[in-house]
């Protein structure tokens, strides 16, 4: 009879056992409890000369113990604590010996409240973070489920969370004898008798009547006096301000109040099952998506729009004037009455369908401040969300025949005590790879050259921010050599040329091997290689992508 093939990861110990239960499969029960004897005690060896040897190396190392995975425990909880007078290798044979019977224990399941973080609080002045305006859970940890913020306590929840639960059981009962009439119906015939007429009829009539217990509802407002309600109002916002809902009571009817409030649990309820899936964490980036024209762009990074419109996990931009909104519906109205199909501030460049727009902070503050926060969701090191006023934005857009739609921008100081000439940049991720990064850059130099200054980009840098000024750099030393024709030349003679900052032309030549030292001078090689390959590059991408100077009509602003 063949030999059975060994295992892979098993024991050679263990091969022989299998290999001898497989050879004797015809042998009694007798000889089977001896094997299982063999191994057994086969195994209890082996464990009682590893116990041996952690006591020989416990008895000289006194580091703290270690745990089946080689770290060291974090908690009490890591190391057996329940029977301290039982040796090691007895326990290891005692669950060996669970093992053969089948009888090993299992682990234990995580109860639902060790998913949370008990480390973590909620952001609401005063709130100890116990209730859930759902009523069906212990804690919270945000604003949305916080009954404090909503002027309710957890006893308050859980009372409109069971009155919801009963509310709901009646309907889908009532909505279950519905369509078991309606089956019925269908059944007997399809052609209307007058035995069903009565049915029909008293449908109706429910129908009609629950429409008319919720108009008269609606009718209904608690009569309190003007002048008390608003000192009630007044009194509230300027204790609590913004960290307290606004009191809503007789404000509309009670009924609306209530199916608002439904509408609130069920947000929270959503938003909370998103958290414990992993989907959703407390302090990070909340805003998943933004609808922005006619693209839906996920998002990057954290910015920090307000926490009602970042627990959303969607926003809906107006691609014109930045307006930030919560539904689809808002932002249809707003698009409906919207004026804006340009950036504010000065056009200084156009050429085909491409502009540049020129925005002060301090005019158009507000824009300037949607347009940062706009810039966050895509960039890592952007600080700079509400202090707009001490800088420019250059927008740049591409036209058609429904407005001017927003390409990329960068940002400089009015005032730059080290002569940057950006701030900040951004392509819209809709409009990367397609030159318009580098579109963007040569803009910003141009600008430069035409206040005679040399400039350079704020650092740091993004990862792609520095990938493009890199390209950009390449490109501008290799035309410049390429067109150049005497037999001399300087570094400062191309700074002043391209307006590129010296420090940033070396880096540039050094990663390119153009710049060597030799007899105590650094000479530039003219490296053809790199050259042709610029050479036909360009060649292929044509002139579509480029700033032709002569399209500028721009002067520096007074006081740079």
């Amino acid at each position: 009879m063949p030999r059975r093939k060994r295992n892979a990861g098993s024991s050679s110990e263990g091969t022989e056992d299998s290999d001898f239960s497989a050879e004797h499969t015809d042998s009694s029960e007798s000889d089977v409890h001896t094997v299982r004897n063999t191994r057994l005690t086969r195994s209890s060896l082996r464990l009682s000369r590893n116990s041996q040897d952690i006591k020989q190396s416990a008895d000289h190392d006194e580091s703290p113990p270690r745990t089946p995975t080689g770290n060291a425990p974090s908690s009490e909880s890591d190391i057996d604590m329940s029977s301290p007078n039982v040796s090691h290798d007895e326990s290891l044979a005692k669950e060996l010996s669970l093992k053969e019977s089948g009888l090993a224990h299992r682990p234990k399941r995580r109860r639902f409240h060790e998913s949370y973080n008990f480390n973590m609080k909620c952001p609401t002045p005063g709130c100890n973070s116990l209730g859930h305006l759902t009523g069906k859970h212990e804690r919270h940890f945000s604003i949305s489920g916080c009954p404090l913020y909503h002027n309710l306590s957890a006893d308050e929840c859980k009372v409109k969370a069971s009155s919801r639960d009963k509310h709901v059981e009646e309907r889908t009962l009532s909505q279950r004898q519905d369509e078991n009439r309606h089956s019925a119906r269908q059944q007997a015939q399809l052609a209307l008798t007058f035995s069903e007429l009565p049915s029909l009829q008293a449908q109706t009539e429910r129908q009609l009547r629950y429409k008319e217990k919720v108009t008269e509802m609606r009718r209904k407002r608690n009569t309190v006096p003007l002048k008390e309600q608003k000192d009630k109002y007044t009194e509230h916002r300027q204790t609590h301000g913004s960290s307290r809902e606004p009191l809503l009571e007789n404000i509309t009817s009670d009924y609306d109040l209530e199916l608002f409030r439904k509408a609130q649990a069920r947000a929270s309820d959503d938003l909370e099952k998103l958290r414990l899936q992993g989907q959703v964490t407390e302090g990070g980036n909340m805003i998943k998506s933004i609808v922005f024209g006619r693209y839906e762009l996920d998002t990057w990074y954290h910015s920090p729009y307000p926490e009602e419109y970042a627990r959303l996990g969607r926003l809906y931009m107006c691609e014109f004037c930045l307006k930030y909104m919560k539904s689809q519906t808002i932002l249809r109205r707003h698009m409906a009455k919207c004026v804006w199909k340009h950036p504010p501030g000065d056009e200084i460049y156009r050429k085909g369908a491409i502009s540049v727009f020129e925005v002060d902070g301090k005019k158009n503050k507000i824009y300037c401040q949607n347009l940062c926060l706009l810039a966050k969701l895509f960039l890592d090191h952007k600080t700079l969300y509400y202090d707009v006023e001490p800088f420019l934005f250059y927008v740049m857009t591409e036209a058609d025949n429904t407005g001017c739609h927003l390409v990329g921008y960068f940002s400089k100081e009015k005032n730059s005590f080290l002569n940057y000439n950006v701030s900040c940049i951004l392509t819209m991720p809709q409009y990367m790879r397609q030159g318009y990064g580098k579109m963007l850059i040569d803009f910003s130099y141009l600008l430069s050259k035409v206040e005679e200054k040399v400039g350079s980009p704020e650092r740091p840098l993004s990862d792609l921010g520095l990938i493009s000024y890199r390209s950009y750099w390449k490109e501008v030393l290799l035309r410049y050599l390429h067109n150049f024709q005497g037999k001399e030349i300087s570094i400062k003679e191309i700074s002043q040329e391209t307006a590129v900052n010296p420090v940033d032309i070396v880096s540039t030549l050094q990663s390119l091997q153009m710049l060597k030292y030799w007899k105590g001078k650094h000479l530039i090689l003219k490296r053809q290689d790199l050259i042709d390959d610029w050479k036909t590059k360009e060649a292929k991408r044509g002139s579509n992508k480029t700033i032709d100077p002569t399209a500028l009509k721009w002067s520096p602003p007074k006081g740079t």
